[in-house]
């Protein structure tokens, strides 16, 4: 008896050791799977609040109510005409692109944006007042004329300023963070207005005169 008894409480004894194992594991595993829970948590929370800084300090960037607004016309205007018809005859110039470009303070290019006229020779650049999470310095923004693909009339001329550019200056208005210019007409003219270009040897030695690129027409009423 004592024997089969002794027999019995040793097996009794090796199943409950299994079972005391087995129990531990169980408890080794789901303690695992908390501390892995609890990492992939905290990551999460870590994740969010980088996301969170991040756009606190990136948060200038792009607001919708914080907006540019130019605008403006490119005209052909051709010195071959009568003055009265020069005068009244200027014709809307469509595919013609117009450049803006702002600087920052040490004169490096902040934002370069451009347009492409319309069949009423209109276009419009709509741009965020900051980009790269920097604001843009409006009073270092030209707009000027790039191209024109009317081959009949390219020629760039400074009439109005089209040629060496226009700073934005002026607003037009300002209404709920959104500031607009309206730059006005810039002016291509025919190539058989282009002013020639005039050398040393003709005695001239440049002036006031020089700055026009191209002549008016002959008073003719």
């Amino acid at each position: 008896m004592h024997k089969y008894g002794t027999i019995s409480f040793s097996k009794f004894s090796q199943f409950g050791g299994k079972e005391r194992q087995r129990t531990s594991s169980t408890i080794d595993r789901k303690r695992g799977m908390a501390t892995t829970s609890s990492s992939i948590l905290a990551a999460t929370i870590l994740v969010l609040f980088g996301l969170s800084f991040a756009a606190a300090n990136w948060g200038e960037e792009a607001p919708t109510s914080e907006l540019i607004h130019v605008s403006g016309k490119v005209l052909c205007q051709d010195c071959q005409m009568s003055y009265k018809d020069w005068i009244s005859g200027e014709r809307p110039i469509k595919g013609s692109t117009v450049s803006l470009t702002c600087m920052d303070d040490r004169k490096r290019v902040h934002h370069y944006d451009s347009d492409v006229t319309d069949e009423r020779g209109e276009y419009e650049m709509v741009v965020s007042k900051y980009v790269n999470g920097k604001r843009l310095n409006e009073k270092q923004c030209l707009v000027r004329l790039v191209s024109s693909p009317d081959s009949d009339c390219n020629v760039l001329t400074d009439f109005a300023g089209g040629k060496s550019g226009v700073k934005l200056s002026q607003p037009t208005s300002v209404y709920r963070g959104t500031t607009k210019y309206d730059v006005g007409s810039f002016y291509y003219t025919h190539p058989m207005c282009e002013r020639p270009e005039v050398g040393e040897s003709d005695g001239k030695s440049g002036g006031d005169d020089d700055q026009e690129y191209y002549r008016y027409p002959e008073t003719k009423y």
